[in-house]
């Protein structure tokens, strides 16, 4: 049987300096952590799952009259309709509601990077919205914890690093993953985030896996009920030079039963541009990344018919 890992957990309601030396050991050894103390009470995270049930139980009929299209990164996604961003691969076996910071229609921020704007909310269930909101909330308070605290570890003036995360290209997906079989291909195919920090609660029925830099086999997480589990991504490994490790991850849904979750993606500012704040790592060499024209081409190469641009910049998909 494939191993499982428990990675280093942290306790948010500590002081940061019991935090930071497990924090820092855990995101440059493997790149997750297990958050304790987050502060996102627990009915919260039941009650957005329970609409997430409510929500995909729908008649197709009506979640395709809420589709996402390629001019509005916002509504419903349809089982295996997105590929990876690598010809050839099949689709991931998932259907979605994709999310992102609520922008007003005429704000400045729509004409300056067309990934802003005002979100599309289901009409159904009730309370999805407000329990959607409640929990956003709940993580941009915790995700602002967590990068003061990776800033005190790359020794950076924290204010400044926060100033990257203000009007930020964050983001949300509503996920589910029907049961599957390995030949039905992953419920999201390996590859490491593009983000800075990723937000994410398990499904109890598990099918997340990693691939630690220095393995080859792929672990799956084990995360206790109401544990968070963090992981960075691309954007994090650049600032700290390589210090920190952006790892591949994976779902597989094989439990036979119904799996649910939604990552919470933690982005900069559209017109950030991302390059070590530190001194790199031997050998560690990457482009620097402006966050709103690779956040766009992210997106666009998701559609079926896209093809990849030379942007210098890996978009995530790697081989299993």
């Amino acid at each position: 049987m494939p191993s499982s890992l428990a990675i280093p957990t942290i306790d948010l309601e500590r002081d940061d300096e019991e935090i930071l030396p497990t924090l820092e050991r855990a995101l440059c050894d493997i790149g997750f952590v297990r958050v304790r103390g987050h502060g996102i009470p627990g009915k919260l995270v039941s009650d957005l799952r329970h609409h997430l049930v409510d929500y995909f139980d729908r008649p197709l009929a009506d979640k395709m009259a809420e589709r996402i299209t390629p001019d509005n990164y916002r509504g419903y996604i349809p089982l295996g309709f997105f590929s990876p961003n690598t010809e050839g691969v099949t689709p991931d076996q998932y259907e979605g509601y994709k999310l992102h910071a609520e922008v007003a229609g005429d704000d400045p921020l729509c004409a300056a990077c067309d990934l802003y704007g005002p979100n599309r909310w289901p009409r159904e269930p009730a309370g999805l919205r407000e329990t959607t909101e409640a929990f956003w909330q709940a993580c941009e308070a915790t995700g602002q914890r967590l990068l003061s605290l990776i800033a005190q570890i790359m020794k950076v003036n924290v204010a400044d690093f926060l100033a990257y995360f203000e009007q930020p290209l964050t983001n949300m997906t509503l996920l589910h993953y029907p049961p599957s079989s390995p030949n039905d291909g992953f419920g999201i195919h390996p590859h490491k985030d593009t983000d800075a920090l990723t937000l994410l609660f398990p499904d109890a029925v598990g099918g997340l896996w990693l691939r630690p830099h220095d393995q080859s086999e792929w672990l799956e997480v084990e995360a206790p009920a109401g544990t968070m589990v963090v992981n960075i991504g691309d954007l994090l490994e650049l600032w700290s030079g390589g210090y920190f490790v952006s790892t591949p991850h994976k779902v597989v849904n094989a439990s036979g039963q119904e799996r649910y979750s939604f990552p919470f993606f933690i982005v900069p500012r559209h017109d950030v541009v991302v390059a070590p704040l530190i001194d790199c790592q031997p050998g560690f060499e990457r482009a620097s990344v402006p966050v709103g024209p690779v956040s766009r081409e992210v997106w666009r190469t998701n559609w079926p018919e896209a093809v990849p641009e030379e942007t210098g910049f890996d978009l995530g998909t790697l081989p299993d």
